[in-house]
């Protein structure tokens, strides 16, 4: 069962004595310091193919992640993120292709190493932490091949790291949401892997929470130097962890690249979406191009009579007094050429900081999404301006590739 598995490192400094440790209370005056570092590895996935019978959950995946580097695998459910984890970590066979860790073949056509030969660590969603043990036998649970003193002596060290020494000899049930995880991130660590791999690890907690412990969760990994490999399928949540992001869709990987990359170039209509709100607005093509309410187009490799996919950032759709001034005097379209367009405000949300508005403009024949500040103040029935930059919009042909 997945609580059981166990991952072991094979180069091991042993560690100092800690400062003030007595036999009779190896906890007193454990400071909260840096984790150990891992030699960290790299780690390529080559053509991995997984079947289930006649369905394909893997279809050809290549990636190829650098020692130390953070890389989050984002799509939706059932697209493969899983699935790939577990070949990483030896929980499932590739059908075909093979995993290389530091370039040494650990699954293949001919060979496959077991998961405890790795030097991966694994993190579950769920935390699998085993209630009938101490959170210090937790954490040291990946240390059976230590002396006991030895295994100790680490456990309580990591434990430090992440600041729960205290409750060394409690159980997981007295510990929150964010302190479970906290304790399931320092077992996955303390055998020093050179390969963290992590599965949805924050999916468990509420949104204020999983904001401390992702800043938490990334710093140990940076102290730690481990490559590291997180499933999500929260875009931002793979934007603010990971160094590049690997886009999967339906067993392929669609995209990959640094946040910014995937947030300015997408390259399909299925990435766009993830990474903004968008309002898309068909056109017919003509001549390679599309005409549109803020000007012409391009939209080459879409065939004439074809249609094209616009897309406008709901936050790239600045709104102003109709005299073109917002409220406050500011005045967003002295700088630019892009022409201001009359609209209205059909309909405001409050979000918070921001509020969503329904806005029909000039020249669209359906309303247009638009967030803004929250204190700018718009009530349904106003009139405005509207003004949307041609450089910041998207065109997709109706297959979802970019065209530009």
């Amino acid at each position: 069962m997945r609580a059981a598995l166990t991952f072991k490192f094979p180069f091991r400094a042993k560690p100092p004595r800690l400062p003030g440790e007595t036999h009779a209370n190896p906890a007193a005056s454990v400071p909260r310091g840096r984790a150990a570092a891992a030699f960290a590895a790299s780690l390529t996935f080559d053509a991995v193919e997984r079947r289930y019978g006649q369905d394909k959950a893997l279809k050809g995946v290549s990636l190829a992640i650098a020692p130390g580097e953070v890389v989050c695998l984002l799509g939706p459910s059932g697209c493969g993120k899983t699935t790939l984890l577990r070949i990483a970590s030896g929980i499932e066979k590739p059908s075909r292709g093979r995993v290389l860790i530091n370039d040494r073949e650990v699954a293949g056509p001919e060979r496959f190493v077991p998961p405890e030969e790795r030097s991966v660590g694994l993190m579950f969603q769920d935390f699998a932490l085993f209630p009938h043990l101490t959170i210090l036998e937790n954490v040291a649970f990946g240390l059976r091949q230590l002396p006991k003193d030895e295994a100790r002596r680490e456990a309580l060290t990591i434990l430090a790291r992440v600041g729960l020494e205290r409750y060394a000899d409690g159980y997981p049930q007295i510990l929150s949401g964010g302190q479970q995880q906290r304790v399931a991130l320092a077992r996955a660590m303390v055998p020093r892997p050179a390969v963290m791999l992590m599965d949805e690890p924050f999916s468990g907690l509420d949104v204020q929470l999983r904001d401390s412990m992702q800043e938490e969760t990334l710093s140990l990994l940076r102290e730690t130097r481990a490559t590291s490999l997180i499933v999500t399928h929260h875009p931002e949540e793979a934007m603010r962890l990971g160094d590049r992001i690997a886009v999967m869709r339906d067993g392929l990987l669609v995209k990959v690249g640094t946040a910014e990359d995937l947030y300015r170039h997408p390259g399909e209509l299925f990435v766009a979406r993830m990474f903004s709100e968008i309002n898309e607005v068909p056109y017919k093509v003509s001549k390679g191009v599309i005409s549109t309410p803020i000007g012409t187009l391009p939209a080459p490799g879409v065939a004439q009579g074809e249609t094209a996919v616009l897309c406008i950032r709901e936050r790239g759709i600045v709104l102003g007094m109709p005299d073109e001034k917002k409220p406050g005097g500011s005045n967003p379209s002295d700088s630019s050429p892009t022409r201001a367009m009359a609209g209205r405000v059909l309909d405001v949300k409050f979000l918070g900081d921001v509020a969503l508005l329904e806005v029909g403009v000039q020249g669209f024949d359906r309303p247009l999404r638009a967030r803004a500040r929250e204190l700018e103040g718009w009530r349904r029935g106003a009139e405005v301006s509207v003004v949307i930059d041609p450089a910041r919009v998207l065109v997709f042909s109706a297959n979802g590739s970019e065209t530009r």
